[in-house]
């Protein structure tokens, strides 16, 4: 992976919104691994910029949980095939073509563990997108398509250990035991990692936090 540039999130708020000047509509995505901290770093930049931002998070196009199960991939969740990729890019083309009217975008629901459909609404004033997932810089077959579709994409990273910590501390509040939290972070979650770490040379720009964000 690429050196990463160690800066305060004031320059990336500023970065983010000269990227909205840019252009009728901007989209920005924030790749990285699980739990370095992407989640939170998009909510505060939307939040930072404002109304004409909205956060549209790939988590939305997460398959049902009834469908990971039918597939046999409800051990394997998070990992590439178990979201709706083509439904993820078919509403990146429309948010990036500006309609006239609103573009409703699926939520990722934790406490319940499913997407949830039209939870997300994304007028035509807004002039930044920003979308945060593992996997916006994946090359392989169909992701390839999200990169293109992204005016800009950041990869955040972390350091490793306190980026299992937070992972195991997450599983373990959405209900897991201590060692199945563990389990997962370093199993699946790690498996996943290992994998997005790969994408990061495709970056615009491989980033650290000054000061980490909570995850």
């Amino acid at each position: 992976m690429a050196p990463a540039q160690v800066l305060p999130l004031g320059e990336l708020v500023a970065r983010a919104r000269a990227l909205a000047e840019d252009g009728p509509r901007q989209l920005l995505g924030i790749a990285g691994a699980p739990g370095a901290g992407k989640s939170t770093l998009a909510e505060r930049i939307v939040a930072e910029v404002g109304p004409a931002a909205r956060l549209v998070p790939m988590d939305g196009f997460h398959l049902a949980q009834s469908e990971l199960l039918r597939l046999g991939r409800e051990a394997r969740k998070g990992a590439p095939d178990t979201f709706d990729v083509n439904g993820f890019a078919s509403t990146l083309r429309r948010l990036r073509r500006l309609e006239p009217t609103s573009v409703w975008a699926p939520a990722f629901r934790r406490d319940l563990e499913e997407p949830v459909a039209a939870a997300i609404e994304v007028p035509p004033e807004v002039r930044l997108v920003v979308t945060e997932g593992n996997y916006l810089l994946l090359r392989d077959d169909p992701w390839e398509e999200v990169g293109t579709l992204l005016h800009q994409v950041w990869f955040l990273d972390l350091d490793a250990e306190l980026r299992v910590r937070r992972l195991t501390a997450r599983h373990e509040a959405y209900g897991k035991t201590p060692d199945q939290a563990r389990a997962w972070a370093l199993g699946s979650d790690e498996a996943n990692a290992r994998l997005v770490a790969g994408t990061a040379g495709h970056a615009d720009l491989v980033v650290r936090l000054a000061d980490p964000l909570p995850g």
